[in-house]
């Protein structure tokens, strides 16, 4: 045969291995990336507005975000130092496409909707296609990411970066080049300076490296790169110690419900026989996100309670992986697939109530707007206006026209001009004195037990009792909104206390 004659045949066997070589087809890349994007965002979108509603945290960003910069900045040395970065960042977005509802939220939407295409991509890398799309498709379903996907907070932003992190950081490990350890390291630091905690993730990644029996070099780039975050993280976490005050209200029995559900769920899929690609596999990188960063929370919260689930709701990056990589072991391992979508439409029907409940006004804590409506509707032209403690003036703060006709009884400075969340309050004697003045009071505070903590708070109660009786009590999600009258005794007294004005300045996170 001649060297003519042979040609076709050595290129039809050199072309033979060129299709082998591709990972994966970048159809079902772009499905895995695509498909958790959409539903992500369809369930964002779905009842947004929650009925025109805001609560407390959000109310505290979306009158933040209204300031400058420097007036963010400048807050931030008295409460808040660990959301300054969001509320900057909301500033921005708050001035290139207005202060509305919709623009509080959204940013929220759009990250966790790059979270879902993150944990889509990581799963597709670590499993395979199939288990790429199904836990990408599981992680906007979850109740908590469909909550902190509607919230103005910073929560979702954090997630979305800790889920890139992981991924940047699944991908360095193989190739070991710098600038992919820069990009995982740049990532997670972002995270951090956008939430303190978010640095317990870096604890998960470094225990899943070494589970997996990553090579030295591997863990010593790792390691660099993890000191680094550390270093740049530093700073903030020394400065805003002096704040710790601000998680006082974190007291009380810790709510692990959803913690220890999703972590034996999660712990309970590990076991089965998941896909294996790569050098670190799915369950070995899954429970420690899962786990760890709530477990290093309950641990430290021995010393100073600090167990709140949104601090870590990045942890949900791992249920969803490993309930995708499960159920595509599970498909693979039935001979029809009538069980699983039995199973899927169970579920899926499971889930309706929680989606619903989540997006009423009643599925938060407090309602701004309804405490604000309250006032408005039970105060009249010229009536006072009492905040017990003053830290809850942030309740009615978000709408002014709600309490624009009445007098703002112990406030000495607003929360503008002193670069506070709540403002300056006068004196003791002078609030008391004040009150006095008055015929009608329109008291607010939250729905649990008040406990009068400084002099200024022990001057409104105690004129309260003595001078004034209730004449009603309105009830709304968060708190209540009290009317006083005053009883004309015939030498009312001013009740002593304290001649330095207090700040107030704490909220809940």
């Amino acid at each position: 045969m001649s060297v003519a004659e042979r040609g076709p045949a050595v290129a039809r066997t050199v072309s033979l291995p060129v299709p082998a070589r591709r990972p994966s087809p970048s159809p079902a890349k772009a499905v895995v990336v695509i498909a958790p994007l959409s539903l992500t965002i369809a369930l964002g979108l779905w009842g947004i507005r929650r009925k025109n509603t805001m609560w407390g945290d959000e109310s505290v960003t979306y009158q933040l975000a209204h300031r400058d910069l420097s007036q963010i900045w400048l807050t931030a040395q008295h409460v808040d130092l660990v959301h300054a970065l969001y509320y900057a960042v909301m500033h921005e977005i708050f001035g290139l496409f207005g202060g509305g509802l919709l623009t509080l939220r959204l940013p929220s939407v759009l990250a966790m909707s790059m979270a879902a295409s993150g944990v889509g991509l990581l799963a597709l890398r670590l499993a395979g296609p199939r288990a790429g799309l199904l836990a990408g498709l599981v992680f906007p379903l979850l109740p908590q990411v469909q909550k902190y996907a509607q919230e103005g907070r910073s929560y979702a932003m954090v997630c979305a970066l800790v889920t890139w992190a992981t991924y940047a950081l699944v991908v360095s490990v193989p190739h070991r080049t710098w600038w992919r350890w820069a990009v995982y390291g740049s990532t997670m630091l972002l995270a951090c300076l956008l939430h303190e905690f978010a640095v317990l993730a870096l604890v998960a990644h470094g225990v899943a490296l070494v589970v997996s029996r990553v090579p030295r070099p591997v863990l010593s780039a790792w390691s660099v790169t993890a000191a680094g975050v550390v270093a740049g993280l530093l700073p903030l976490a020394i400065c805003s110690a002096g704040q710790s005050g601000q998680v006082s209200w974190i007291g009380g029995p810790v709510r692990l419900r959803y913690f220890l559900v999703v972590a034996v769920v999660g712990v309970a899929c590990a076991r089965a026989s998941l896909g294996v690609r790569g050098p670190v596999r799915l369950s070995v990188l899954a429970v420690p996100i899962l786990v760890l960063p709530g477990f290093l929370l309950l641990i430290a919260s021995l010393v100073k309670p600090l167990f709140v689930d949104r601090y870590v709701l990045y942890s949900n990056i791992g249920i969803a992986l490993l309930l995708g990589a499960w159920m595509d072991d599970f498909h693979r391992r039935q001979r029809s697939s009538r069980n699983a979508w039995i199973a899927a439409v169970a579920v899926l029907a499971a889930l309706v109530p929680p989606s619903l409940s989540l997006r009423t006004p009643q599925s938060r804590s407090n309602d701004v707007t309804a405490i604000g409506a309250t006032v408005r509707k039970e105060g009249r032209p010229g009536d006072g206006l009492l905040y017990l403690s003053g830290q809850h003036r942030i309740l009615t703060a978000a709408n002014p026209e709600d309490t624009r006709f009445l007098t703002d009884l112990a406030l000495a400075q607003d929360p503008v001009s002193s670069n506070t969340l709540a403002g300056v309050e006068l004196p003791a004697q002078d609030i008391a004195a004040r009150m006095l003045e008055f015929d009608r009071i329109v008291a607010v505070r939250t729905a649990g037990a008040y406990s009068p903590t400084n002099p200024q708070e022990e001057a409104k109660t105690n004129t309260l009792r003595r001078h004034f009786h209730e004449y009603g009590t309105t009830h709304v999600n968060g708190a209540r909104v009290t009317v006083y009258v005053r009883d004309h005794d015939p030498s009312p007294r001013a009740d002593p206390g304290s001649s330095s004005p207090g700040e107030s300045g704490g909220v809940m996170r």
